[in-house]
């Protein structure tokens, strides 16, 4: 492949964007009539004079959630005594902390950024950059033939190569890609079972082109999701190495725990996404759906073997400097598990790859930025859950018998803070599925299950990841 360079012209609003250099070696210009590198292009309408700087939006962010947090504690201060004088001071500043202070805390600054969030325009882009697509495959024949027919029907205007990497299926995985007659498609198989780490790094080999997205075998892309995708990371900042795109499940209607994900893909983990790319620093690029610089992935050696290998890669970017985007618009349709069993091991394992995140890459703990501060946050969430189950779950429970000693004021003025931020969360939400011509399907039984039993489920997965970390317990692809 020829050597290609890279060029930046400036998107103004204190933005660099980029310009992706072509195989010819070649950086076309991205936006029309934009000057070379050092000057500023044209300001849009009124948005500049709206314009709010991020280092503004995260302090407006951290003073309302602290106000939010100030004021619960001053309007609980005769229960917190009380509680003090039952059980002393450690505990009460345990359960103070675990089931009020950081749930209000975290809740209150999610509600502002996203008050505050305004997603950034794609630019104009005149020829899209070719793209390598990976996607691994274990036993995926009832699945391959959808995710393969969406890739070739996105119509992306660049190059376009798939490469199916086949990791020791057993079943007829492989002749269902042999079937499919694309020429920009190829298959590579390995022999044994070697997990999904071992699958990507090999197509990741195999790959031609400078930009790589994966793919998950069971994954339907929504149309123009690649376009979308590549668009968000042509118009970022010239640091960003990779851009997360939206999920959204596809078998929802299976039965109740696939409609209570529906609302945790579409509510929380959507949203968490959103205003971690506000502040400049998406902190996972999942594999179900990502796009990455190819060149930093090798930098980084690919992924590593380990059962968190998107956290573990997206936490060595971040630390090495580089950014991680999130297109919301990007919209894919994935299959999530459709037991309890099979979700509390995909959560297991979610919980289990932020530790081993951290033990790859601790430096990230001390480097600045504005995102670190989710970092910490991710971290008190192994006391968050443990305070969850052993003080709040009591808690309720022993308030439905008169009980109100731990379930008191301050744990009350949750459920308004929360009730608003679902509000706001959905409205957003709305308007993004509305711009790209996606309808919410009625779920109201699954919006129930999400709201008031979605973390007494999550939550013993989340707690037997953090053990199995802790003990080093075995590991397996398992369920994504």
């Amino acid at each position: 492949m020829k050597p290609t360079t890279k060029t930046h012209i400036s998107l103004g609003h204190g933005q660099e964007m980029r310009a992706i250099p072509l195989a010819s070696g070649v950086a076309t210009s991205l936006h029309p009539g934009a000057a070379e590198k050092g000057t500023r292009g044209p300001r849009h309408g009124l948005y500049w004079f709206r314009y709010i700087p991020v280092f503004a939006k995260f302090l407006l962010a951290q003073t309302g959630a602290i106000l939010w947090v100030l004021f619960s504690f001053w309007i609980a201060l005769p229960w917190i005594h009380n509680l003090d004088t039952v059980i002393g001071p450690i505990l009460t500043v345990l359960i103070i902390l675990g089931v009020a202070i950081l749930p209000g805390y975290i809740s209150g600054f999610v509600l502002f950024s996203t008050l505050l969030d305004r997603r950034p325009k794609i630019v104009e882009i005149t020829d899209y950059p070719a793209v390598s697509v990976l996607i691994a495959a274990y036993n995926e024949e009832s699945a391959i033939t959808d995710t393969l027919k969406s890739v070739f029907g996105q119509h992306y205007p660049g190059d376009l190569e798939v490469i199916v990497i086949d990791d020791g299926s057993k079943d007829t995985t492989v002749a269902k890609v042999e079937g499919f007659a694309e020429p920009a498609l190829r298959l590579i198989r390995q022999p044994v079972n070697g997990g999904k780490a071992s699958a990507l790094n090999a197509g990741l080999q195999q790959a031609t082109h400078d930009l790589i997205i994966t793919i998950d075998a069971d994954t339907y892309l929504y149309h123009n999701a690649i376009k979308f995708i590549v668009g968000r990371y042509l118009s970022d900042p010239s640091n960003t190495a990779a851009v997360a795109g939206a999920l959204a499940v596809r078998n929802s209607r299976k039965n109740w725990i696939t409609r209570l994900q529906e609302w945790d893909y579409f509510h929380g983990i959507a949203i968490v996404k959103r205003v971690q790319s506000l502040y400049q620093g998406t902190l996972v690029a999942q594999g179900a759906f990502s796009l990455y610089e190819k060149s930093v992935l090798l930098e980084l050696g690919g992924w590593a073997p380990v059962v968190g290998e998107d956290i573990v890669l997206s936490w060595g970017m971040l630390t090495k400097g580089y950014r991680i985007g999130y297109a919301e618009n990007a919209v894919v349709f994935t299959n999530v598990p459709e037991s309890y069993r099979q979700l509390f091991r995909q959560r297991r394992r979610w919980a289990r790859g932020m530790f081993e995140a951290l033990r790859a890459y601790p430096r990230i703990l001390f480097q600045a930025r504005l995102t670190l501060q989710f970092v910490f946050i991710n971290l008190l969430f192994p006391f968050i859950d443990l305070s969850y189950m052993l003080f709040f779950v009591p808690g309720i429970i022993a308030a439905f018998f008169g009980f109100l000693l731990i379930a008191g004021p301050i744990t009350l003025l949750l459920i308004p803070l929360a009730a608003l931020n679902n509000m706001v969360i959905y409205l957003v939400q709305r308007r993004m599925f509305k711009a790209r011509g996606l309808r919410i399907r009625r779920n109201f039984r699954g919006m129930f299950l999400y709201v008031f039993f979605s973390q007494l489920l999550m939550s013993p997965a989340s707690i037997a990841g953090y053990a199995s970390e802790v003990f080093r317990l075995s590991k397996s692809w398992g369920t994504k």
